[in-house]
């Protein structure tokens, strides 16, 4: 039975998404009214899923999704509920690091099938992946070489999965940019130098005996050391 965690400030659908899951979706739910108790919650049990409300007392459902992604490197689905419906909206939603956003009033049973396709998506990524002596747990979102934790942040997380899914495969800066932060690069190409730089460092430091290349007009790939 997977764990739904459902951080909303309104009593009145907190209590009627609580019964559409728990008695439709056959979940588990957990509530939160506010940020501190998402927090908590998430310390407590990591759910499987999150429903969140980006309007809270407490804060800001986005800042909460970034200190998810890139504080506590945790990347389970998160579904974006709020009554914010602009498009712009949307966009910062998702480039915040939502997985799906929906905007209220909403049709229940389109909400059930979303989250049923987040969670039947999240099952479907290969628990680790690895190449050589380096390793991800896709689950805990951590990458290793030889056991030894690497401590990648969110992004270069990201940029080691896409590099271990194609060695030694040229890869564009502007295709590397758009998978792992979900948008365009324009011409800003600073973020992504800068998660490559740090990225190759570790991989340095912690003897994996690979590292990334760079060509330029091309692209960088990922070689053995």
């Amino acid at each position: 039975m997977k764990n739904i965690l459902l951080i909303e400030d309104n009593e009145a659908i907190q209590e009627i998404n609580k019964d559409l899951l728990e008695e439709l979706g056959g979940y588990t739910v957990r509530l939160a009214m506010d940020l501190e108790e998402a927090r908590q919650s998430v310390a407590d049990m990591l759910p499987d899923l999150i429903v969140l409300d980006i309007m809270l007392p407490d804060g800001s459902g986005l800042d909460f999704l970034a200190e998810l992604r890139n504080e506590m490197n945790i990347n389970i689905p998160v579904l974006l509920l709020t009554a914010l419906s602009e498009t712009s909206d949307e966009l910062r939603g998702i480039n915040a690091g939502g997985d799906d956003y929906m905007a209220k009033p909403y049709d229940n049973n389109l909400l059930l099938a979303r989250i049923q396709r987040l969670l039947q998506r999240a099952s479907q990524m290969p628990r680790t992946l690895s190449i050589g002596r380096v390793k991800i747990d896709t689950a805990s979102k951590k990458a290793y070489v030889n056991g030894a934790d690497m401590m990648l942040s969110t992004k270069e997380l990201s940029l080691l999965e896409q590099f271990i899914q194609h060695p030694e495969k040229m890869m564009s800066a502007e295709s590397l940019y758009e998978k792992v932060w979900g948008q365009k690069m324009m011409e800003d190409t600073n973020a992504l130098k800068t998660a490559i730089y740090r990225l190759r460092a570790k991989l340095l430091e912690f003897d994996s005996g690979y590292t990334i290349a760079f060509s330029k007009g091309d692209g960088y790939y990922f070689e053995q050391a």
